[in-house]
């Protein structure tokens, strides 16, 4: 299992990135959260196998679709699974 923690930095907020990486973390079989942050950019936290949360990532570092302009995604590898059971869009 494996857990990471995403910054993503980009045209990444008003474009559809949150509902866009939950569509892209249940088709890949990932779970976790994606939220806005204050400065513009966007936070995951993601987990599964290292095969599923490594493809994910790479989805979301390419951008994962329409107006999203992905630029920059910060990777912090989390040691402690939290067991989640669903991807979930936070507010």
């Amino acid at each position: 299992m494996l857990r990471n923690h995403l910054i993503i930095s980009g045209v990444v907020q008003g474009v559809g990135f949150r509902m866009t990486a939950k569509q892209r973390a249940n088709e890949v079989g990932v779970y976790g959260w994606v939220k806005n942050l204050p400065d513009g950019t966007v936070e995951i936290e993601v987990e599964g196998s290292k095969d599923k949360v490594n493809e994910f990532t790479e989805v979301i570092r390419k951008g994962p679709g329409g107006f999203i302009k992905v630029d920059h995604v910060e990777i912090t590898t989390l040691d402690d699974p939290k067991g989640y059971s669903s991807f979930e869009v936070k507010l």
